[in-house]
């Protein structure tokens, strides 16, 4: 078995110094090619903590790209970046904020790997770069390449189906679905969100019919202002067919949705019922409050800095994938049969 005195007379650093080290002692100041040496002697002298629980100090990018000018679609994202924040200073990684991915990649050499928050539009050749440059990122919500990094996303696909069997548990047959267009890009342009590709996926292989009678709308940005308008069109074309509920991509949305059911005298959930996804706060204050699936994001980050972590100490080249499920809030826009 590989000892600290063994890496402490490699390394040409004194023992105390190689334990506090390996052992995540939080006052140890340490010159970062300091850090790095000691690290790179244990990993090659095979040693293995005790604890077997320890977490090197890294310095890590986190990479935000959101773009969008409307507050609440950002606050999803916002909170996200700052729970990323608290838990990577919990595990004492020192984080620097990125908004440019050309950034990122220019000062990679500062950096051990990244957390990516909301994904932009990267074409192949930024995200080649991008892992050519820091090889070990974790990707939040979603990921544009899941052969180069690893991601930690919300299960999306069991909520989804968890929604509907809690609808047609509710007697509920016709079902729709409200979406927007997602930002799965990369190295494939995809047409449609998962949301709204599982939805079709599901309803198809429950026997339920949403084509034949038009209730899919999925088009446009993740905003109150887009969905206020596809709204506003469910009015217009089903005004007087509503189906018996709606599943909405995402609490922005949904808010919008109500706005225009709200104007145009349909009462939730009277008329419709309605889910939505995400849970933020501003789903306690509709009118209805919005029965909306929580995802908790520092379960989600926290999976992210384990994947990050393990990544960078096996020198892992397999990449791993974790899906993260839901539970639905309940309130005033839909209940749920009680369970006997």
């Amino acid at each position: 078995m590989v000892t600290i005195k063994e890496i402490a007379r490699k390394a040409g650093y004194s023992p105390t110094t190689v334990s506090r080290l390996l052992n995540g002692d939080p006052r140890l100041s340490l010159p970062r090619s300091t850090q790095q040496k000691i690290i790179k002697v244990s990993e090659e002298l095979g040693y293995v903590a005790r604890n077997k629980r320890v977490t090197w100090p890294r310095d890590i990018a986190i990479l935000d790209t959101s773009s969008s000018a409307e507050t609440l679609e950002d606050s999803y994202f916002d909170a996200l970046k700052e729970t990323a924040a608290t838990v990577m200073k919990k595990y004492r990684m020192r984080s620097t904020v990125f908004t440019r991915v050309d950034d990122l990649i220019a000062d990679g050499s500062d950096l051990d790997g990244f957390i990516s928050i909301e994904a932009a539009n990267f074409n192949g050749d930024e995200l080649n770069a991008l892992h050519e440059g820091i090889p070990y990122g974790v990707f939040l919500d979603t990921n544009p390449a899941p052969t180069l990094f690893d991601s930690a996303q919300p299960d999306f696909n069991q909520i989804i189906l968890d929604a509907l069997d809690q609808f047609q548990a509710a007697g509920m047959k016709r079902i729709g679905f409200i979406g927007g267009i997602g930002r799965i890009m990369g190295f494939h342009e995809y047409p449609e969100d998962p949301r709204s590709l599982a939805f079709r996926n599901w309803t198809n292989r429950l026997g339920i019919d949403t084509d034949r009678d038009g209730l899919i709308y999925a088009s446009g940005p993740f905003s109150t202002s887009n969905g206020r308008a596809l709204g506003e069109k469910v009015v217009a074309d089903l005004r007087g067919s509503l189906p018996d509920a709606f599943i909405v991509a995402a609490d922005t949305l949904a808010v919008g949705v109500l706005q225009a059911f709200a104007s145009a005298g349909i009462l939730v959930p009277r008329d419709v019922s309605l889910v939505s996804i995400n849970d933020l706060p501003i789903a306690q204050y509709t009118s209805p409050a919005l029965s909306s699936y929580s995802i908790d994001q520092t379960e989600l980050v926290e999976t992210a800095v384990s994947l990050l972590a393990d990544g960078l100490m096996r020198h892992r080249e397999v990449k791993q994938h974790v899906y993260q499920t839901a539970t639905l809030r309940v309130r005033e826009s839909f209940t749920p049969m009680a369970k006997r």
